[in-house]
């Protein structure tokens, strides 16, 4: 256990700028990764009597050998610098959320030739879609199951699309409607992605106006007295509207959203995720930590922030994103989901009306499902 004194920076040495901080122990292990508006003031919080400090903090003082610092421009490069620094040491003394099960998304692997949906688990890779995360894959099932009606896109498996490609026949979704069979050339690649596309922007809560066009060229088919493209047009609507509403409306806005609900006592802490697309739930998940150090709940929030939207870009960060309470400062957090996302962020806590009453939603499922808080509540 090392003296905190021992490795205190001089008098002055520190700067009074932005930066990002790095404790390691005497093996030169990175135990505990920082940021500050002030780097001066916040290091030196940690250099006090060890009497006045949180329990857990004193412990990571005390493990620590030496501290180092890295400076820069704004706080947003101090927010990203320490997100990557934590991704890339893995600090023991940090909040780091854990999925408490390894939920499953329906991904469309746009970086095919072919386009595939299909369920998957596990790391996100580059060039694929994704949707949810689900409860269970049998939610996804089903739902592709309806959509592949009015989006017969290709869901086989490498081997069994060139088997197909080889003996010229396609599987039995081919025969029955649910595949375009892009395997034996019944559609080129360029429509076939362009399926695949259209079946991301449903998915993405883009279904008003691909309904309303079903719609015209169901009217328009009857007007002509092709019944049986007005019938068939009319079963896809159904189909459609079905899937739908297996995602109830939540949001009558209709609008783009992530809501974040925390639940903590002095041990853990759990976060549950609900994103809403289109009004419409399109998927949840839930996170745990240890709380190792001594946090606010709006540094909880940030720190999930930057586990969710770290890796994300574009429109995989919502227009809102709704939490229980803001960091501090929340400035330089917006700003860098702004960047993320390559247009304006609101990071707010909802006041009133439907996303007020939906965040206590998610709140209440948070505290009823996350098993480490019930054998504080004897």
């Amino acid at each position: 256990m090392a003296d905190p004194s021992s490795y205190r920076p001089r008098p002055g040495e520190i700067p009074d700028s932005p930066g990002v901080y790095r404790f390691r122990d005497e093996h030169r292990r990175v135990i505990y990764v920082g940021k500050a508006k002030s780097l001066r003031q916040r290091l030196a919080n940690y250099f006090q009597d060890l009497a006045n400090l949180h329990p857990r903090t004193r412990t990571m003082v005390t493990t620590a050998a030496s501290v180092e610092w890295t400076v820069v421009s704004t706080e947003v490069e101090a927010l990203q610098l320490e997100y990557s620094w934590i991704k890339e040491y893995d600090p023991r003394f940090n909040v780091k959320y854990r999925d408490d099960k390894s939920y499953p998304y329906l991904a469309v692997t746009m970086n095919e030739e072919f386009p595939r949906v299909q369920v998957m688990r596990g790391h996100k890779k580059k060039g694929v879609r994704y949707f949810g995360p689900y409860g269970h894959a049998w939610a996804i099932r089903d739902t592709v199951d309806l959509l592949l009606r009015v989006f017969p896109v290709r869901t086989c498996s490498a081997g069994v699309f060139k088997n197909a490609a080889r003996t010229g026949r396609p599987c039995l979704l081919g025969y029955i409607g649910k595949c375009s069979a892009p395997c034996v050339g019944r559609i080129t690649p360029d429509d076939h992605w362009d399926l695949a596309d259209e079946f991301c922007d449903f998915m993405a809560g883009r279904t008003g106006t691909y309904l309303r066009r079903l719609e015209r060229q169901m009217a328009d088919a009857a007007e002509e007295m092709e019944y049986e493209r007005a019938a068939r047009l009319r079963d896809d609507i159904g189909a459609l509207r079905k899937a739908m509403e297996k995602s109830a409306v939540v949001l009558a806005d209709a609008t783009d959203a992530d809501l974040i609900a925390v639940a903590e006592d002095e041990l853990e802490a759990a976060v549950q995720i609900f994103h809403v697309r289109g009004g419409r739930v399109r998927g949840q998940r839930g996170w745990v930590t240890d709380k190792v150090e001594e946090i606010t709940t709006g540094a909880l929030v940030e720190h999930a922030l930057q586990q969710l939207y770290g890796e994300e870009s574009g429109d995989a960060v919502p227009k809102e994103v709704l939490v229980p309470a803001l960091p501090d400062p929340v400035e330089p957090v917006q700003q860098w989901l702004t960047e993320r996302r390559g247009s304006g962020v609101s990071l707010r806590i909802p006041q009133r009306g439907d996303k007020k009453a939906l965040m206590e939603t998610v709140h209440i499922s948070n505290i009823h499902q996350r098993e480490p808080f019930r054998h504080h509540s004897y």
